[in-house]
Protein backbone atom coordinates (compact mmCIF):
# COMPACT_ATOMS: atom_id res chain seq x y z
CA UNK A 1 0.00 0.00 0.00
CA UNK A 2 1.00 3.80 -0.82
CA UNK A 3 1.98 5.54 2.13
CA UNK A 4 -0.91 7.17 4.55
CA UNK A 5 -0.30 10.49 2.62
CA UNK A 6 -3.14 13.34 1.97
CA UNK A 7 -3.96 11.44 -1.09
CA UNK A 8 -4.02 7.72 -0.32
CA UNK A 9 -6.07 9.43 2.97
CA UNK A 10 -8.25 11.06 0.64
CA UNK A 11 -8.95 8.22 -1.84
CA UNK A 12 -10.39 5.66 1.10
CA UNK A 13 -12.82 8.51 2.41
CA UNK A 14 -13.88 8.76 -1.27
CA UNK A 15 -14.43 5.32 -1.65
CA UNK A 16 -16.41 4.93 1.70
CA UNK A 17 -18.98 8.24 0.47
CA UNK A 18 -19.74 6.33 -2.62
CA UNK A 19 -20.67 3.54 -0.42
CA UNK A 20 -23.18 5.58 1.57
CA UNK A 21 -20.55 7.27 4.33
CA UNK A 22 -20.85 11.22 5.42
CA UNK A 23 -17.92 13.04 4.81
CA UNK A 24 -17.96 15.65 7.20
CA UNK A 25 -18.03 12.85 9.80
CA UNK A 26 -15.21 10.93 8.08
CA UNK A 27 -13.19 14.13 7.45
CA UNK A 28 -13.51 14.94 11.12
CA UNK A 29 -12.42 11.70 12.36
CA UNK A 30 -9.69 11.35 9.55
CA UNK A 31 -8.44 14.77 11.33
CA UNK A 32 -9.17 14.17 15.02
CA UNK A 33 -6.25 11.47 15.20
CA UNK A 34 -3.79 13.51 14.41
CA UNK A 35 -1.22 12.12 12.23
CA UNK A 36 -1.07 14.70 9.75
CA UNK A 37 1.01 17.82 9.72
CA UNK A 38 -1.10 21.12 9.43
CA UNK A 39 0.10 20.93 5.59
CA UNK A 40 -0.97 18.11 4.64
CA UNK A 41 -4.28 17.77 6.62
CA UNK A 42 -5.39 20.86 4.76
CA UNK A 43 -4.31 19.37 1.53
CA UNK A 44 -6.59 16.39 2.85
CA UNK A 45 -9.36 18.09 3.33
CA UNK A 46 -9.25 20.07 0.21
CA UNK A 47 -9.18 17.11 -1.96
CA UNK A 48 -11.63 15.16 -0.07
CA UNK A 49 -14.45 17.94 -0.28
CA UNK A 50 -13.10 19.24 -4.21
CA UNK A 51 -13.27 16.14 -5.33
CA UNK A 52 -16.38 15.33 -4.10
CA UNK A 53 -18.32 18.72 -5.17
CA UNK A 54 -16.46 18.61 -8.71
CA UNK A 55 -17.20 15.26 -9.02
CA UNK A 56 -19.97 15.48 -11.80
CA UNK A 57 -17.39 17.54 -14.14
CA UNK A 58 -14.92 15.35 -13.50
CA UNK A 59 -16.94 12.44 -14.49
CA UNK A 60 -17.90 14.53 -17.48
CA UNK A 61 -14.30 14.46 -18.54
CA UNK A 62 -13.07 11.24 -17.84
CA UNK A 63 -16.36 9.37 -19.77
CA UNK A 64 -14.48 11.41 -22.92
CA UNK A 65 -11.27 9.35 -22.13
CA UNK A 66 -12.02 6.36 -20.50
CA UNK A 67 -13.28 3.59 -23.04
CA UNK A 68 -14.93 1.71 -19.94
CA UNK A 69 -17.88 3.22 -18.43
CA UNK A 70 -17.31 4.86 -15.16
CA UNK A 71 -20.06 2.65 -13.33
CA UNK A 72 -18.28 -0.69 -14.41
CA UNK A 73 -14.80 0.77 -13.27
CA UNK A 74 -13.78 -1.01 -9.73
CA UNK A 75 -14.67 2.08 -6.78
CA UNK A 76 -10.82 2.26 -5.76
CA UNK A 77 -9.82 2.65 -9.41
CA UNK A 78 -12.70 5.46 -10.12
CA UNK A 79 -11.80 7.47 -6.68
CA UNK A 80 -8.09 7.36 -7.77
CA UNK A 81 -9.11 8.70 -11.36
CA UNK A 82 -11.59 11.39 -9.83
CA UNK A 83 -8.90 12.04 -7.18
CA UNK A 84 -6.21 12.81 -10.01
CA UNK A 85 -8.56 14.97 -12.41
CA UNK A 86 -9.50 17.08 -9.71
CA UNK A 87 -6.02 17.86 -8.77
CA UNK A 88 -5.34 18.37 -12.47
CA UNK A 89 -7.93 20.46 -13.01
CA UNK A 90 -8.83 22.72 -10.04
CA UNK A 91 -5.11 22.64 -7.96
CA UNK A 92 -2.70 24.86 -9.44
CA UNK A 93 -0.04 24.39 -6.93
CA UNK A 94 0.30 20.57 -7.26
CA UNK A 95 2.33 19.51 -10.50
CA UNK A 96 0.82 17.71 -13.22
CA UNK A 97 3.13 14.66 -12.63
CA UNK A 98 2.65 14.39 -8.49
CA UNK A 99 -0.96 14.46 -9.53
CA UNK A 100 -0.57 11.69 -11.80
CA UNK A 101 1.74 9.93 -10.46
CA UNK A 102 0.07 9.33 -7.23
CA UNK A 103 -3.27 8.59 -8.44
CA UNK A 104 -1.79 5.32 -10.25
CA UNK A 105 0.02 4.41 -7.59
CA UNK A 106 -3.44 3.91 -5.47
CA UNK A 107 -4.65 2.59 -9.03
CA UNK A 108 -1.91 -0.10 -8.90
CA UNK A 109 -2.43 -0.68 -5.42
CA UNK A 110 -6.14 -1.60 -5.62
CA UNK A 111 -5.90 -3.12 -8.97
CA UNK A 112 -2.70 -3.96 -9.59
CA UNK A 113 -0.55 -3.62 -13.27
CA UNK A 114 -3.72 -3.58 -15.21
CA UNK A 115 -5.40 -0.48 -13.07
CA UNK A 116 -2.44 1.32 -12.69
CA UNK A 117 -1.57 1.38 -16.80
CA UNK A 118 -5.47 2.45 -17.27
CA UNK A 119 -5.54 5.14 -15.10
CA UNK A 120 -1.94 6.20 -16.50
CA UNK A 121 -3.15 6.32 -19.73
CA UNK A 122 -6.64 8.09 -18.64
CA UNK A 123 -4.78 10.61 -16.59
CA UNK A 124 -2.12 11.50 -19.12
CA UNK A 125 -4.57 12.37 -21.54
CA UNK A 126 -6.38 14.35 -19.31
CA UNK A 127 -2.84 16.08 -18.77
CA UNK A 128 -2.61 16.91 -22.51
CA UNK A 129 -6.21 18.25 -23.37
CA UNK A 130 -7.33 19.32 -20.26
CA UNK A 131 -11.27 19.53 -19.24
CA UNK A 132 -13.62 18.59 -21.36
CA UNK A 133 -16.10 21.47 -22.16
CA UNK A 134 -19.32 21.86 -21.42
CA UNK A 135 -22.10 21.04 -23.58
CA UNK A 136 -23.27 23.95 -24.86
CA UNK A 137 -26.76 25.98 -23.72
CA UNK A 138 -28.52 25.12 -27.06
CA UNK A 139 -28.96 21.21 -25.80
CA UNK A 140 -30.47 22.92 -22.71
CA UNK A 141 -29.40 25.37 -20.16
CA UNK A 142 -29.98 23.49 -17.20
CA UNK A 143 -27.65 20.33 -18.97
CA UNK A 144 -25.06 22.80 -19.68
CA UNK A 145 -25.47 24.44 -16.16
CA UNK A 146 -25.17 21.36 -14.23
CA UNK A 147 -22.16 19.80 -15.91
CA UNK A 148 -20.26 23.26 -16.12
CA UNK A 149 -21.13 23.79 -12.53
CA UNK A 150 -20.92 20.13 -11.32
CA UNK A 151 -24.68 19.76 -9.97
CA UNK A 152 -28.20 17.34 -10.87
CA UNK A 153 -29.76 18.80 -13.62
CA UNK A 154 -33.12 18.16 -11.73
CA UNK A 155 -31.91 20.75 -9.19
CA UNK A 156 -30.44 23.05 -11.65
CA UNK A 157 -33.63 22.60 -13.31
CA UNK A 158 -35.66 23.64 -10.57
CA UNK A 159 -33.53 26.25 -8.90
CA UNK A 160 -33.87 28.33 -12.74
CA UNK A 161 -37.81 28.16 -12.44
CA UNK A 162 -36.97 29.51 -8.53
CA UNK A 163 -34.52 31.67 -8.62
CA UNK A 164 -33.20 32.66 -12.54
CA UNK A 165 -30.36 32.28 -14.34
CA UNK A 166 -28.26 35.05 -12.75
CA UNK A 167 -29.19 33.94 -9.40
CA UNK A 168 -28.69 30.02 -9.74
CA UNK A 169 -25.49 30.43 -11.89
CA UNK A 170 -23.82 32.09 -8.57
CA UNK A 171 -25.22 30.02 -6.28
CA UNK A 172 -24.01 26.88 -8.14
CA UNK A 173 -20.58 28.40 -8.33
CA UNK A 174 -20.96 28.75 -4.55
CA UNK A 175 -21.90 25.93 -3.79
CA UNK A 176 -18.67 24.77 -5.35
CA UNK A 177 -16.60 26.64 -2.76
CA UNK A 178 -14.80 25.98 0.68
CA UNK A 179 -17.39 25.89 3.68
CA UNK A 180 -16.61 28.45 6.59
CA UNK A 181 -15.74 26.85 9.92
CA UNK A 182 -17.58 28.79 12.42
CA UNK A 183 -18.01 28.86 15.96
CA UNK A 184 -20.57 30.20 18.58
CA UNK A 185 -19.04 32.14 21.56
CA UNK A 186 -20.74 31.27 24.79
CA UNK A 187 -21.54 34.85 25.69
CA UNK A 188 -21.64 33.86 29.48
CA UNK A 189 -18.42 33.07 29.79
CA UNK A 190 -16.28 35.40 27.19
CA UNK A 191 -16.77 37.81 24.76
CA UNK A 192 -16.62 37.67 21.10
CA UNK A 193 -12.97 39.44 20.90
CA UNK A 194 -11.65 37.55 23.99
CA UNK A 195 -12.34 34.04 22.23
CA UNK A 196 -10.70 35.16 18.77
CA UNK A 197 -7.46 36.75 21.10
CA UNK A 198 -6.87 33.53 22.69
CA UNK A 199 -7.14 32.02 19.07
CA UNK A 200 -4.66 34.25 17.74
CA UNK A 201 -2.39 33.23 20.68
CA UNK A 202 -3.04 29.82 19.35
CA UNK A 203 -1.76 30.80 16.02
CA UNK A 204 -5.42 30.53 14.91
CA UNK A 205 -6.78 33.31 12.66
CA UNK A 206 -10.08 33.89 13.10
CA UNK A 207 -12.78 36.90 12.57
CA UNK A 208 -16.38 38.23 13.76
CA UNK A 209 -19.20 36.99 11.89
CA UNK A 210 -21.11 39.50 9.91
CA UNK A 211 -24.37 39.19 10.89
CA UNK A 212 -24.29 36.62 13.68
CA UNK A 213 -24.10 38.21 17.12
CA UNK A 214 -21.85 35.45 18.90
CA UNK A 215 -20.02 34.02 15.89
CA UNK A 216 -16.78 33.14 15.25
CA UNK A 217 -14.90 32.80 11.34
CA UNK A 218 -11.57 30.53 11.75
CA UNK A 219 -9.65 31.19 8.49
CA UNK A 220 -7.90 28.28 6.23
CA UNK A 221 -8.58 24.84 6.54
CA UNK A 222 -8.92 25.02 10.58
CA UNK A 223 -11.69 22.55 11.54
CA UNK A 224 -11.94 21.52 15.44
CA UNK A 225 -10.14 20.16 18.05
CA UNK A 226 -9.30 23.10 19.07
CA UNK A 227 -10.31 22.47 22.76
CA UNK A 228 -12.32 25.61 24.02
CA UNK A 229 -14.71 25.23 26.77
CA UNK A 230 -16.16 28.35 25.53
CA UNK A 231 -16.95 28.14 21.84
CA UNK A 232 -18.90 25.85 19.80
CA UNK A 233 -19.33 24.62 16.26
CA UNK A 234 -22.29 26.17 14.59
CA UNK A 235 -22.90 28.23 11.23
CA UNK A 236 -23.69 31.76 11.20
CA UNK A 237 -27.14 30.67 9.63
CA UNK A 238 -28.06 28.35 12.32
CA UNK A 239 -27.01 30.66 14.99
CA UNK A 240 -29.42 33.18 13.42
CA UNK A 241 -32.00 30.70 13.38
CA UNK A 242 -32.02 30.42 17.04
CA UNK A 243 -32.19 34.55 17.43
CA UNK A 244 -35.35 34.46 15.53
CA UNK A 245 -36.92 31.71 18.38
CA UNK A 246 -36.54 35.17 20.48
CA UNK A 247 -35.96 33.19 23.57
CA UNK A 248 -36.83 34.75 27.53
CA UNK A 249 -36.04 34.44 31.07
CA UNK A 250 -38.80 32.57 32.33
CA UNK A 251 -40.15 30.98 29.05
CA UNK A 252 -40.94 27.53 28.36
CA UNK A 253 -39.47 26.34 24.55
CA UNK A 254 -39.47 23.17 22.77
CA UNK A 255 -36.96 22.39 20.16
CA UNK A 256 -38.35 19.72 18.30
CA UNK A 257 -36.08 17.58 15.97
CA UNK A 258 -33.39 18.96 18.29
CA UNK A 259 -29.83 17.11 17.52
CA UNK A 260 -27.30 17.65 17.49
CA UNK A 261 -28.38 20.22 19.93
CA UNK A 262 -26.64 23.63 19.15
CA UNK A 263 -29.83 25.64 18.60
CA UNK A 264 -31.04 24.32 21.75
CA UNK A 265 -27.86 25.62 23.87
CA UNK A 266 -27.95 28.91 22.01
CA UNK A 267 -31.08 29.51 23.12
CA UNK A 268 -30.71 28.22 26.70
CA UNK A 269 -27.80 30.54 26.65
CA UNK A 270 -29.61 33.68 25.13
CA UNK A 271 -32.04 33.17 28.27
CA UNK A 272 -29.92 32.72 31.06
CA UNK A 273 -27.95 35.87 29.95
CA UNK A 274 -31.05 38.01 30.04
CA UNK A 275 -31.98 36.85 33.67
CA UNK A 276 -33.53 34.20 35.75
CA UNK A 277 -35.59 31.49 35.16
CA UNK A 278 -37.01 29.42 31.78
CA UNK A 279 -36.41 25.90 30.32
CA UNK A 280 -35.83 24.44 26.88
CA UNK A 281 -36.99 21.62 26.06
CA UNK A 282 -34.82 19.31 23.41
CA UNK A 283 -36.56 16.46 21.38
CA UNK A 284 -35.57 14.23 19.38
CA UNK A 285 -36.39 10.88 18.11
CA UNK A 286 -32.77 10.00 17.55
CA UNK A 287 -31.41 8.33 20.66
CA UNK A 288 -27.71 8.87 19.72
CA UNK A 289 -28.38 12.34 18.51
CA UNK A 290 -30.34 13.26 22.20
CA UNK A 291 -27.32 11.88 24.22
CA UNK A 292 -24.73 14.33 22.54
CA UNK A 293 -27.51 16.91 23.17
CA UNK A 294 -27.56 15.62 26.72
CA UNK A 295 -24.03 15.70 26.79
CA UNK A 296 -23.65 19.54 25.22
CA UNK A 297 -26.12 20.61 27.65
CA UNK A 298 -24.38 19.75 30.62
CA UNK A 299 -21.45 22.06 29.00
CA UNK A 300 -22.99 24.76 28.08
CA UNK A 301 -25.69 25.66 31.21
CA UNK A 302 -24.49 22.74 33.83
CA UNK A 303 -28.18 21.01 32.72
CA UNK A 304 -30.05 23.89 34.57
CA UNK A 305 -31.95 25.51 31.34
CA UNK A 306 -32.09 22.02 28.92
CA UNK A 307 -34.36 19.01 29.05
CA UNK A 308 -33.27 16.33 26.66
CA UNK A 309 -35.74 13.88 26.18
CA UNK A 310 -36.46 11.22 23.38
CA UNK A 311 -39.75 11.68 21.25
CA UNK A 312 -41.08 11.67 18.17
CA UNK A 313 -42.42 15.16 16.59
CA UNK A 314 -45.62 13.56 15.19
CA UNK A 315 -46.38 11.73 18.69
CA UNK A 316 -44.86 14.15 21.28
CA UNK A 317 -45.21 13.73 24.89
CA UNK A 318 -46.56 17.27 25.57
CA UNK A 319 -49.91 19.18 26.66
CA UNK A 320 -51.35 21.11 23.46
CA UNK A 321 -50.97 25.08 23.85
CA UNK A 322 -48.03 24.01 26.79
CA UNK A 323 -45.13 26.35 25.08
CA UNK A 324 -44.62 29.53 24.83
CA UNK A 325 -42.20 29.09 21.72
CA UNK A 326 -41.57 25.83 19.15
CA UNK A 327 -38.87 25.78 17.37
CA UNK A 328 -39.29 23.45 14.07
CA UNK A 329 -36.08 22.98 12.84
CA UNK A 330 -37.50 19.98 10.19
CA UNK A 331 -35.96 17.45 8.77
CA UNK A 332 -35.23 18.27 5.42
CA UNK A 333 -33.21 17.99 1.66
CA UNK A 334 -29.89 19.81 3.27
CA UNK A 335 -29.60 21.31 -0.40
CA UNK A 336 -28.74 24.71 1.05
CA UNK A 337 -25.47 23.06 2.77
CA UNK A 338 -23.79 21.79 -0.28
CA UNK A 339 -20.51 23.04 0.85
CA UNK A 340 -20.08 21.50 3.34
CA UNK A 341 -21.96 18.27 2.79
CA UNK A 342 -20.91 18.03 -1.06
CA UNK A 343 -22.01 14.17 -1.14
CA UNK A 344 -25.90 15.14 -0.53
CA UNK A 345 -26.09 16.77 -4.25
CA UNK A 346 -25.62 12.96 -5.53
CA UNK A 347 -27.89 11.31 -3.43
CA UNK A 348 -30.77 13.61 -3.53
CA UNK A 349 -33.64 13.42 -6.17
CA UNK A 350 -36.85 14.79 -7.09
CA UNK A 351 -38.95 12.30 -5.61
CA UNK A 352 -37.05 12.85 -1.95
CA UNK A 353 -37.94 16.39 -2.05
CA UNK A 354 -41.69 15.53 -2.62
CA UNK A 355 -41.31 12.88 0.34
CA UNK A 356 -39.78 14.96 3.00
CA UNK A 357 -41.94 18.11 1.98
CA UNK A 358 -45.15 15.64 2.83
CA UNK A 359 -43.59 14.90 5.97
CA UNK A 360 -42.65 18.36 6.61
CA UNK A 361 -46.52 19.30 6.44
CA UNK A 362 -47.82 16.97 8.89
CA UNK A 363 -44.64 18.05 11.28
CA UNK A 364 -45.39 21.63 11.12
CA UNK A 365 -48.83 20.89 12.03
CA UNK A 366 -48.30 18.84 14.58
CA UNK A 367 -45.64 21.24 16.23
CA UNK A 368 -47.94 23.86 16.00
CA UNK A 369 -50.57 22.42 18.38
CA UNK A 370 -47.74 22.62 20.84
CA UNK A 371 -48.10 26.30 20.81
CA UNK A 372 -50.05 29.12 23.20
CA UNK A 373 -52.36 31.50 22.39
CA UNK A 374 -49.81 34.62 21.92
CA UNK A 375 -47.25 32.04 21.58
CA UNK A 376 -44.89 31.77 18.56
CA UNK A 377 -43.78 28.97 15.86
CA UNK A 378 -40.14 28.85 14.26
CA UNK A 379 -40.57 26.87 10.93
CA UNK A 380 -36.75 26.36 9.66
CA UNK A 381 -34.79 24.35 6.99
CA UNK A 382 -31.63 24.15 5.41
CA UNK A 383 -32.97 23.71 2.21
CA UNK A 384 -33.27 26.36 -1.06
CA UNK A 385 -36.89 24.73 -2.30
CA UNK A 386 -40.16 26.04 -2.27
CA UNK A 387 -41.45 22.65 -1.76
CA UNK A 388 -40.09 22.49 1.52
CA UNK A 389 -40.22 25.93 2.70
CA UNK A 390 -42.60 28.39 1.91
CA UNK A 391 -45.40 25.75 0.53
CA UNK A 392 -44.74 23.91 4.03
CA UNK A 393 -45.46 27.10 5.96
CA UNK A 394 -48.67 28.29 3.26
CA UNK A 395 -49.88 24.82 4.18
CA UNK A 396 -49.83 25.55 7.51
CA UNK A 397 -51.37 29.20 7.24
CA UNK A 398 -54.15 27.41 4.85
CA UNK A 399 -55.49 24.76 7.52
CA UNK A 400 -55.18 26.93 10.88
CA UNK A 401 -55.83 30.44 10.12
CA UNK A 402 -54.97 30.95 13.86
CA UNK A 403 -51.38 32.16 12.83
CA UNK A 404 -49.85 34.99 11.51
CA UNK A 405 -46.64 35.48 10.41
CA UNK A 406 -44.29 37.93 12.25
CA UNK A 407 -41.30 40.26 10.44
CA UNK A 408 -37.94 38.23 11.15
CA UNK A 409 -36.07 41.58 11.68
CA UNK A 410 -37.26 42.28 14.87
CA UNK A 411 -35.70 39.12 16.66
CA UNK A 412 -32.36 39.39 14.48
CA UNK A 413 -29.17 41.87 14.40
CA UNK A 414 -29.54 44.65 12.31
CA UNK A 415 -26.28 43.62 10.72
CA UNK A 416 -29.23 40.64 9.42
CA UNK A 417 -32.19 42.30 8.60
CA UNK A 418 -31.24 42.58 4.49
CA UNK A 419 -31.91 38.99 4.95
CA UNK A 420 -35.49 38.96 5.35
CA UNK A 421 -37.46 38.92 2.22
CA UNK A 422 -41.25 40.91 2.32
CA UNK A 423 -43.03 37.98 3.37
CA UNK A 424 -41.02 39.12 7.18
CA UNK A 425 -39.45 35.62 6.60
CA UNK A 426 -35.25 34.81 6.96
CA UNK A 427 -33.37 33.63 4.02
CA UNK A 428 -29.83 33.25 3.59
CA UNK A 429 -27.77 31.43 0.67
CA UNK A 430 -23.86 30.71 -0.12
CA UNK A 431 -23.97 33.11 -3.21
CA UNK A 432 -25.24 36.28 -0.47
CA UNK A 433 -22.78 36.90 2.41
CA UNK A 434 -20.92 33.15 2.44
CA UNK A 435 -23.83 31.49 4.92
CA UNK A 436 -25.31 28.55 4.25
CA UNK A 437 -28.66 28.21 2.51
CA UNK A 438 -31.22 28.14 5.54
CA UNK A 439 -35.05 29.37 5.60
CA UNK A 440 -37.28 30.42 8.54
CA UNK A 441 -40.70 31.95 9.16
CA UNK A 442 -41.76 33.13 12.44
CA UNK A 443 -45.72 32.70 12.99
CA UNK A 444 -47.44 33.88 16.16
CA UNK A 445 -50.67 32.44 17.34
CA UNK A 446 -53.40 34.68 17.84
CA UNK A 447 -56.18 32.23 18.55
CA UNK A 448 -56.85 28.90 19.29
CA UNK A 449 -57.42 26.64 16.36
CA UNK A 450 -61.19 26.89 15.40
Amino acid sequence: MPPLDARSRAAAVLERVERGAFCDALVGQTLARGEMEPREAALFVRLVYGTIAWQGRLDWTLAGLSRRPLDRLDPPVRAALRLGLFQLTRLDRIPAHAAVDASVELAKAAAGAGGAAFANAVLRAAARGGERPPPPESEGLARSLAIRWSHPEWLVERWLAERGRERTERLLEANCGEAPTVLRVDRRRRTRDEVIAELAAAGVEARPTARARAGIVLAGAARGGLGLAHACPQGEASQLVADLVGARPGQRIADLCAAPGGKAAAMAEAMEVAGAGGIVVAADRSRAGMRRVAALARAATDGRRIAAIVADVLAPPFADASFDAVLLDAPCSGLGTLRAHPEIRWRRTADDVARIAGLQRKMIRRAARLVRPGGRLVYATCTLLREENEEVVESLLATDPGFVREDAREWLPEAAHDLVGPDGALRTSPEEGGLDGFHATRLRRESHRA
